[in-house]
């Protein structure tokens, strides 16, 4: 059983809600120049009609933050809404000075604890920025990445555990450097006057283990809203696997208010796998419901025909193509399931148990396809319009049983 949601700091984002008990928020981040305007605005557009409800896009240089106004107007202009996070790194205390349109056009802005500045100019620079979100009522999320930690904080734990009488190992004290990182910027944001229930932190790691341990020990120590991510988790499967793994754990502890799967893209893939998958890891933990689901067997001995693999596909391919009509029209069609089962070992069964279900003869049983509704079977299909047939029987359930 999950463990309840771990209480946190609200945190307004444009017009969404982040911790608090609010459901968990996908976030993904562009690709794109953001200096092109288009290539950017289409690419957000392309994330939000995905499902992401939050965009972050890189504010690098004085082309990409004079382009930020212009990228908003378009994406209002064409009615999406989506709030625009801003990525800054090194140079973010003169971005958001010398460009107001910028830092009164994001949402949030995102920085990162250790590419703020080093020396004296470190909690000078630090505090412009934080200054610029209090000015213009911006949410800050203080990012820690294991990849660019602050030396000097480094620097300064390192001797301390070193002089301890029992000092941790060098895996142990870079979560607890990168933890300190987070709670330590936290406090001085709030020390400048950022509200608490402006900020959110986040320490991101590439390890899944590592991973997993600082956020445990995060959420232990502070009640700020927390965004997930494994960073560089990798291309394809691997990536996936990686990610999946280390936010259902943290998830399932009731960790977490915002997540971003930060995928490789395959070369010339669509940078909305990272959307379509985060929606995937918060419904098989039964955190939110975004699309109706496919049950189907993986396949044996007993169905050596591929025309149930084939169902299976085209089905989840009419369900995903109908959703954005459903939305709309059939509130709570979501949380639907449909079960394309290949023999009768477990189909029948598995066919009761969805909301509508079918299941196909495997090799040798009768040429006869049982359709199950809320349980009960209705109907037997047979012939060469199976498919058409079943996809009548889903319209037909979604618009008695799923009406607005």
């Amino acid at each position: 059983m999950r463990t309840e949601q771990k209480k946190t700091q609200q945190v307004t984002v444009g017009k969404v809600m982040v911790g608090g008990g609010a459901p968990v928020v996908i976030q993904s981040m562009t690709n794109t120049d953001t200096a092109d305007v288009g290539a950017t605005v289409a690419q957000i557009r392309e994330l939000e009609a995905a499902g992401s409800e939050l965009v972050r896009i890189t504010v690098n240089n004085e082309a990409s933050a004079a382009a930020v106004g212009e990228i908003r107007q378009q994406l209002d202009d064409m009615g999406i809404n989506v709030p625009l996070v801003g990525d800054f790194h090194f140079n973010g205390h003169r971005l958001l000075e010398k460009y107001p349109d910028c830092a009164r056009t994001l949402a949030k802005y995102r920085i990162n604890p250790g590419n703020v500045g080093s020396g004296e100019k470190r909690d000078e620079q630090f505090n412009a920025m934080i200054k610029k979100a209090i000015d213009y009522g911006k949410a800050v999320r203080i990012g820690v990445n294991w990849g660019s930690m602050d030396k000097q904080l480094v620097a300064r734990m390192m001797d301390e555990n070193a002089r301890s009488a029992a000092p941790l190992d060098a895996d142990q004290m870079t979560r607890e450097i990168m933890v300190a990182s987070a709670l330590e910027s936290a406090a001085r944001a709030e020390a400048v006057g950022l509200g608490a229930d402006r900020i959110i932190l986040s320490c991101k790691m590439s390890g899944v283990q590592d991973l997993i341990a600082v956020y445990e020990m995060l959420a232990e120590r502070c009640d700020y809203a927390l965004h997930l991510g494994l960073t560089e988790a990798g291309m394809g499967s691997k990536g996936i696997v990686a990610s999946t793994a280390a936010l259902s754990v943290l998830l399932q502890q009731g960790i977490g208010d915002t997540i971003r799967i930060s995928l490789t893209p395959e070369p010339g893939g669509s940078r909305t796998t990272e959307v379509k998958v985060a929606q995937q890891i918060l419904q098989a933990l039964g955190l939110r419901s975004f699309a109706p689901q496919v049950i189907a067997c993986p396949g044996c001995g007993r169905t050596t025909s591929s025309y149930f693999q084939q169902l299976a596909q085209d089905i989840q391919d009419y369900l995903d193509a109908s959703m954005p009509r459903w939305r709309s029209e059939h509130p709570g069609v979501e949380e639907m399931n449909v079960a394309v089962m290949g023999c009768v070992v477990n189909g029948p069964g598995e066919s009761k148990h969805a909301n509508i279900g079918i299941s196909l003869p495997g090799t040798g049983e009768q040429p006869a396809a049982p359709v199950y509704v809320d349980g009960v079977k209705t109907v037997t299909l047979k012939g060469e319009a199976v498919a058409v047939e079943f996809q009548q029987i889903i319209e037909r359930y979604v618009r008695e049983r799923y009406s607005s």
